[in-house]
């Protein structure tokens, strides 16, 4: 019996690889084909939206284990028609907007532009160390007028994950992350405890310790962590481990971030491979790639996803965010991907079309005839 998968199909030649799961196990399928239509994958979390706490979680959570196009992505030659064919812009802020807490060239002048043409514009980041409140307040630094409405960030999602979900009030959160994460949570009305907090803790580990950890926790929410520790690994492994129910929830799982323009840092995706390999279970995404905040973003806003063009510098996120979305796709190269990394035989990852910068939109114009 098939759980369940659409899948999208793009217009050059394309190879899929496709992984079934039935009843009986995985069935892996590749298809070699041409084909002008587009479609868009189900992401598996949206297989959760509608999951009660009553309802066990299982390991048939996902339709579709992977999923990749292979296709030549093309360069940006006219601005204007792509602007002109969508109604939404949903930008990625690190690498994209800035570096850091460097705003990258042109940005202001772009977003202006796109607002004049009545364009909505959407900020989604993975960074979970902030709340939206505290993202307005760095937009605002950078000399942007961005209002809190049009930002999502991951530890937003994680709270509003929980809220379709209809998380029981009475159960706790345990944070393996930042501040973000407890702003977004006590906004919501959830109780929650970790965070920077344990940061600080040891564990003496003298024969016949037992640490002891809190039963009513209900879920762990891990993001990225500058305060990480072994404390926290064995705390939030106790709570998945012992507690029936109990969920595990990454806000994103990106491999590097950008704390400085300087180089690349170890990104969240290192907290949730810890805590992912003392459970030996994966957890949900509410970040990028997952639609989660996709599906939330289009209900809000009323948005048709085929009027949305996603714009982002990370091809396993970003890009596969708007492609899992059904939406558009352009990837900068002022961030994290460069043109040898688009290019290279081995990525399957391929957007719509590439440019180096947003900022681009103000200069690429249709060749006169």
């Amino acid at each position: 019996m098939l759980v369940g998968a659409t899948t999208p199909i793009v217009s050059r030649s394309v190879v899929l690889s496709c992984r079934f799961w039935f009843q009986s196990g995985p069935i892996d399928f590749k298809f070699v084909g041409r084909n002008k239509h587009s479609q868009s994958i189900k992401n598996p979390l949206s297989n959760f939206a509608s999951i009660r706490w009553n309802r066990k979680v299982n390991s048939n959570r996902s339709a579709m284990e992977a999923f990749t196009t292979r296709a030549s992505a093309q360069p940006l030659r006219n601005a204007d028609e792509l602007i002109d064919s969508v109604e939404t812009f949903i930008f990625d802020c690190d690498g994209v907007i800035w570096k850091g807490d460097k705003l990258i060239d042109g940005v202001p002048e772009t977003l202006d532009m796109l607002r004049s043409k009545g364009k909505r514009l959407v900020f989604v980041t993975n960074n979970s160390t902030k709340s939206r409140k505290q993202y307005g307040k760095k937009f605002e630094t950078l000399g942007l007028n961005v209002s809190e409405e049009e930002i999502f960030a991951s530890s937003f999602a994680a709270a509003a994950y929980l809220k379709s979900i209809d998380f029981p009030k009475d159960k706790k959160v345990y944070v393996i992350g930042e501040d973000g994460i407890l702003k977004e949570l006590e906004l919501a009305g959830y109780q929650y405890l970790g965070g920077p907090e344990d940061g600080a803790k040891k564990i003496e580990l003298k024969p016949g310790y037992l640490m002891e950890h809190d039963k009513d926790v209900g879920a762990v929410v891990v993001g990225f962590d500058r305060y990480f520790n072994y404390y926290k690994i064995q705390y939030g492994t106790l709570c998945i481990r012992e507690n029936p129910g109990c969920l595990f929830i990454a806000t994103n799982r990106d491999a590097v971030t950008h704390l400085t323009d300087a180089q690349e840092w170890a990104g969240g995706g290192s907290m949730v491979g810890a805590i992912g390999g003392s459970t030996q279970r994966e957890p949900l995404v509410v970040g990028k790639p997952s639609t989660f905040m996709m599906d939330y973003l289009a209900k809000k806003f009323g948005i048709e996803k085929s009027q949305i063009c996603m714009v982002g510098d990370r091809l396993d996120t970003d890009i596969l965010f708007g492609q899992n979305g059904g939406c558009k796709t352009l990837l900068v190269l002022s961030g994290v991907t460069s043109l040898a990394m688009l290019q290279n035989p081995n990525n399957t990852t391929q957007p719509d079309f590439y440019t180096n910068q947003i900022s681009d939109f103000l200069s690429l114009k249709a060749a006169p005839v």
